[in-house]
């Protein structure tokens, strides 16, 4: 951290720029968190996709099946692997004020740049002690907290209370799950004080283009759609920020192939059933050289039936796209 809290707000202005990744927490034969692993995951998206940031310790880290110490684990090695190299964000939200202070306070003191809190999601509160549980972490903690608008925390934040929360003095950023016309509510609202982002690739060029939005932050697409040797994201967002709005729908549309099985195994379930298709992300990024490897339960892993049909559908569509990693790892 690197700015006062005062000066969140144009912190966040300033650095959450670009495409950003959400990792996935890998795991051992033994279940444990696979810190080597995580590392080399780490350097993979610095490294050879050269994000401009990383979410760690989310959603796609499955962090409710983490335990705190976990929680803080994953965050340091992701902070001292970056080692400065682009932007960090740590989820810190918990069903405890008091825990989700702690977490963000340790967040803070490992390096990270910015705070996700996910608001608590059991039980099911009215906005006036949603707005007190903010306010008391908020409160607590010097870091730039960013919202984590998403109906997978059990209800949506009403716009009144996103705009009672974009007051406060170090509520810098908010992630809005909730489709694209509800992110366009949001921006509206909101977007003149905190940055705005949504976490949908395919709605990602046209936020950049016609909505101002100044960074994609954050899901899986990064490393599921890119490889060392060729970054479309990273491309059609370069060519729309020059300018040139045909080359980067051009580069843009290359990627429908995969869009479509993202459809199938990751954003159509997700959408519908609300259920974390992680176990997908995990088997898609192993296809690319990520870890990957299983989940822990609650989850559950795909079937022999589910993963053929996944690694079939990519085979052909990776080598489509142009996304075809010289080398698949072993077991991977």
């Amino acid at each position: 951290m690197h700015y006062a809290r005062s000066e969140a707000k144009a912190a966040a202005r300033e650095q959450v720029r670009g495409i950003w990744a959400a990792m996935t927490t890998p795991f051992g034969s033994n279940g444990e968190v696979d810190l080597p692993a995580l590392r080399a995951d780490t350097r993979h998206l610095v490294e050879e996709l050269a994000v401009d940031g990383i979410f760690c310790a989310g959603v796609m880290a499955e962090f409710w099946a983490l335990t705190v110490a976990e929680r803080r684990r994953v965050v340091e090695t992701v902070v001292d692997e970056v080692a400065g190299r682009c932007g960090v964000v740590a989820h810190t939200g918990h069903h405890s004020a008091r825990e989700a202070i702690e977490l963000t306070r340790h967040a803070e003191a490992a390096g990270a740049d910015f705070a996700v809190l996910l608001n608590p999601y059991y039980p099911r509160v009215e906005e006036a002690g949603l707005y007190e549980w903010f306010t008391e972490v908020t409160s607590a903690v010097d870091l730039g907290i960013w919202l984590f608008d998403t109906s997978y925390a059990g209800f949506a934040l009403s716009l009144e209370l996103i705009d009672r929360l974009a007051e406060i003095e170090n509520v810098c950023g908010i992630k809005v799950g909730h489709g694209h016309e509800r992110f366009l509510a949001v921006l509206d609202r909101v977007g003149d004080r905190i940055v705005a982002s949504e976490p949908d690739e395919g709605r990602w060029l046209e936020n950049l283009l016609d909505h101002g939005v100044q960074v994609f932050m954050s899901s899986a697409a990064p490393y599921l759609l890119q490889t060392a040797a060729s970054q479309p994201m990273r491309d059609y967002t370069a060519a729309a920020l020059a300018g040139d709005r045909a080359e980067a729908n051009a580069i843009s549309s290359r990627l429908e192939p995969l869009r479509a099985i993202s459809e199938r195994f990751i954003t159509g379930p997700w959408r519908s059933s609300q259920i974390q298709p992680i176990s997908a992300i995990k088997r898609w990024s192993s296809r690319l050289g990520l870890a990957g490897g299983p989940v822990r339960a609650p989850l559950s892993a795909l079937t022999e039936a589910q993963e053929s049909e996944l690694d079939g559908q990519l085979a052909e569509a990776l080598d489509a796209c142009g996304l075809t990693p010289a080398t698949v790892p072993a077991g991977g």
